[in-house]
């Protein structure tokens, strides 16, 4: 019975020697995976050529087609003529104390969009303050506001809407459709809280009136569609609401590596039965989505910002897609039809969100649009740790303090886990001169020295995977954390103090991450070395690696880091020298 014992524990010995090594290395592939995925996000881009001139395209492709719905496209007589040579009937330029935008009168469609809030980057003041001083010039950053919605063909994304009659009904205007204007510019004065900009369109007796209605500090558009119908006919259609976009390859995060680590650019739609789901540009190419649902909404995401049309949730609406033959996607939603009685109004209603992905302001705006902000399969532990962060930003208001109190809060909520690691650890360190005396020893009888390196763990109440713990939990907290600070859009530009003047990009003068390396190997020299020597030397190189990757991580992440291997330093040391004087 006791040699039939010796190989279950020669290989149990085997795995408990080599599951912390295994552990180590694949939180260094990890790492490197994050690595690789924040350079494609962040690092530099190749030189994009200039977009080819686009082929004609018959613009009928890009109205809705629904049941009973089909004519309508022929009844507005629509020419073919392509869109990169359709001109404005008139640009309306609005601004309010967020944005700035224009809506053409063909059509109503809103385009170049700006967040005033949001520049382009972030002119560095402590790394131009350190360059004034060994006479270098300042470093140029391009400070103009980030454009959400853009007009140009390389970079096509706009907002759109208007109606379609049911078949056998008078036309509607869509936003192929020229509407009467009141003014050219409007704006947001101080003291007033809304601001309402009019369209208007009429035809055999169809008055149309497209209202844009702004808010004070909102991203959100509330679009109304009043119908008035003084013909002696009865009148009856739906509205539509979409977003066309040609896909941006100038742009970060325009894809997905392995686990969803990159930024997710392209279509999403939100269904009380499905909840979130992507619908990538490649997914529209293969086929039309065509979806029935109540509430919801459709949108086009990116790095950081998002813009959704929002229909009513009380009633039934359909979502769809539609790849164009330039290269243009839509994705956008149709209501059920309403029937507007001869000498009779009525109104269409829907939102529109245009802004940072802001999860307390998202959430306002419609259920579930706060997923936008993907932490990937994760979510469950990104949404806790992004709630906690923002507790202790509104609290202190800097994000960097606030990721030094998350380290804090996960340190003491991991607590008695790292204790006991600890203890496992320094035991294991404690009687390492006598397991390299054993393994001298029986040199030559590896199944012996298996057996009384067992032997020895059981007397000294050893746990050999003890060590392994710390490592296990801080795997996925990192990956959190590494998708936080990617897709937290508050964390753009966000200074934290000194030289950090913003925690989503890299450490200007990688103090940090030498830091990190310097506070890695102390924490390495507390734990008991690997007895394979082979294993050692690689161990040992592990600090100067790391290092080196997370010389482009983002600076709020390594923050982390520095902090979560102080505190280990710090209660390590102290569990170790307890241990130390134990007989």
């Amino acid at each position: 019975m006791k040699v039939a014992l010796i190989p279950f524990q020669k290989n149990l010995v085997i795995r408990m020697d080599n599951i912390r090594f295994i552990l180590v290395v694949t939180f260094f592939m990890l790492v490197f995976m994050l690595q690789q995925a924040w350079q494609q996000d962040y690092g530099p881009k190749p030189e994009i050529a200039a977009a080819a001139d686009s082929v004609a395209t018959n613009t009928k492709e890009d109205l809705p087609v629904a049941a009973g719905v089909a004519a309508q496209a022929d009844q507005q007589n629509i020419a073919a003529v392509p869109l990169a040579t359709v001109s404005s009937a008139n640009v309306i330029r609005i601004k309010t104390d967020v944005l700035a935008l224009e809506i053409d009168t063909k059509g109503g469609t809103i385009q170049n969009l700006d967040l005033l809030d949001y520049p382009q980057e972030k002119a560095n003041t402590a790394v131009n303050s350190l360059r004034a001083l060994i006479g270098l010039e300042p470093a140029e950053k391009n400070t103009a506001p980030v454009r959400l919605f853009d007009s140009s063909q390389e970079k096509l994304f706009v907002a759109q809407s208007g109606l379609i009659a049911d078949s056998g009904f008078t036309a509607a205007p869509s936003h192929h459709t020229v509407f009467k204007n009141e003014q050219n510019n409007y704006e947001l004065k101080p003291g007033q809280d809304s601001l309402t900009v009019p369209l208007t369109w009429t035809d055999n007796g169809l008055t149309i009136t497209k209202l844009f209605t702004f808010k004070r500090a909102s991203y959100e558009i509330t679009l109304e569609q009043k119908v008035k119908n003084e013909s002696s006919k009865d009148w009856s259609g739906r509205q539509y609401s979409q977003l066309l976009r040609a896909p941006d390859t100038t742009s970060s995060g325009g894809g997905m590596l392995t686990g969803g680590m990159r930024a997710y650019a392209g279509g999403v739609i939100y269904t009380e039965k499905n909840k979130y789901q992507k619908i990538s540009f490649d997914d529209m190419d293969d086929e039309n989505l065509d979806v029935a649902t109540q509430g919801g909404w459709t949108a086009m995401v990116q790095h950081y910002f998002a813009s959704a049309w929002v229909p009513p949730v009380d009633q039934e609406n359909h979502f769809y897609t539609k790849a164009l033959s330039e290269g243009h996607y839509v994705i956008g939603t149709y209501s059920s039809p309403i029937t507007v009685n001869a000498n009779s109004d009525a109104q269409f209603v829907a939102k529109l969100f245009a802004g940072p992905k802001v999860q307390p302001m998202m959430e306002e705006t419609a259920h579930g649009l706060e997923l936008t902000v993907d932490y990937s399969f994760l979510t469950f532990i990104g949404k806790p740790i992004y709630w906690v962060l923002n507790q202790i930003y509104n609290a202190v208001g800097n994000w960097g303090v606030a990721i030094i109190g998350v380290t804090l809060c996960i340190k003491l909520l991991f607590f008695p886990l790292s204790q006991s690691s600890y203890k496992s650890m320094a035991k294991m360190r404690k009687i390492q001169p006598r397991l390299k005396e054993m393994q001298e020893r029986f040199a030559d009888d590896r199944p012996r020295f298996n057996t009384e390196m067992m032997a020895l763990y059981k007397k000294e109440k050893v746990n050999p995977l003890g060590g392994c713990l710390p490592i296990l939990v801080q795997i996925p907290v990192f990956m959190c954390l590494y998708w936080v600070l990617s897709e937290t859009v508050e964390f753009r530009h966000a200074p934290f103090m000194l030289w950090i003047q913003d925690l989503s990009s890299q450490d200007p003068f990688y103090v940090l991450p030498v830091i990190m390396g310097i506070t890695m190997k102390i924490q390495q020299g507390l734990n008991p070395a690997p007895i394979d020597p082979i294993q050692a030397k690689v161990m040992k190189m592990f600090p100067i690696v790391f290092t080196i990757f997370f010389l482009f991580f983002p600076s709020g992440l390594v923050l982390y880091w520095v902090v979560n291997n102080t505190l280990s330093i710090i209660q390590q040391t102290y569990i170790t020298k307890q241990i130390a004087k134990m007989p």
